[in-house]
This record gives C-alpha cells, sequence and structure tokens, in this order.
C-alpha cells in the first residue's frame, strides 16, 4: 500500500469500533488537478480513508484469533458524501463493525468536520490470508505506528 490515508487511531475497542484522525494538507498531490483555485479532497480518496480505518480495526481486532493474521480487501462501498473536504481540515472518523463472519465483515463508517458530516459509508471487506513475510512486516510496523497513541478500550 502505498498511500497510508490515516495519520493516526484515537480510540479502539476490538471487534466494534475504532476512532481515527485524518488531516487534509495543501501539500497533497491530489490538489494539483482537484481544483485549481478551489481545491477539494477527491472523494475516492477520503473513502479510501475511511476503509483503511476499518481494515485497521478489523486486522487489530482479529490478529490473536486465528491461524493467520488476515489481509482486509475492499469488496463494495456504498457511500453518501455531505460535505467538502478542503486543506487545513482536521477530520475525524469513526468505523464500527456491523457484521462478522469468517471471510467477511461488513462495516459502517462516518466521516466529520467538527459537527459538520463529510461522509457516510457501508463498506464490506473480504478478509484473506496473504503469505508474504515483507507485507506482514510493513503492516505490522504501520499499525504501531499509527496506534502509537490509541486509547484501547475494554
Amino acid at each position: 500500500m502505498r498511500y497510508m490515508m490515516v495519520d493516526r487511531i484515537d480510540e479502539l475497542k476490538k471487534y466494534e469500533y475504532a476512532i481515527g484522525t485524518k488531516c487534509i494538507s495543501f501539500s497533497d498531490d491530489c490538489f494539483e488537478h482537484h481544483f485549481p483555485g478551489q481545491p477539494v479532497y477527491p472523494g475516492a480518496l477520503l473513502l479510501e480513508s475511511m476503509a483503511q480505518l476499518g481494515g485497521s480495526l478489523l486486522e487489530l481486532s482479529l490478529r490473536d484469533d486465528g491461524q493467520f493474521f488476515p489481509r482486509c480487501v475492499l469488496s463494495s462501498v456504498k457511500a453518501k458524501f455531505r460535505d467538502f473536504a478542503r486543506p487545513g481540515d482536521t477530520l475525524r472518523m469513526r468505523a464500527e463493525i456491523v457484521s462478522r463472519h469468517q471471510d467477511s465483515a461488513l462495516l459502517k463508517t462516518l466521516t466529520t468536520r467538527g459537527e459538520t458530516k463529510v461522509c457516510e459509508a457501508e463498506i464490506l471487506f473480504v478478509l484473506m490470508k496473504v503469505d508474504d513475510a515483507r507485507l506482514e512486516n510493513f503492516r505490522r510496523d504501520y499499525l504501531e505506528a499509527i496506534t502509537r497513541d490509541t486509547r484501547f478500550v475494554e
């Protein structure tokens, strides 16, 4: 994964929810063409941020449960955009597990800027086994970095 779209996970309760932060910076590559003079954070990148938070919640919840450390692969998204995200915005994202099965999980996500809803989505993930030590090490390091100051709720 080249783009890390979650700056940090602030709070996490395994198998239930995660709350994370995404800071939008004018230095992000996407603003060169989206749109000159009227910068708007692309909806696809916002959805990717929400999916990465949800996938991290699932992977952190499942990491000690099974025979393998699962990879969460995005399967489908149903989203509603409510407002624009712009440079300088600090977005709060919340991902909640709605249902979980052996090989898939459905999450409900919400992104806000202050009290304003920016986007809400239902995201379906497929859980897969990936046998790649490099990917495993990278993913572990990434999850450790974004959860360094996380408050884990029991």
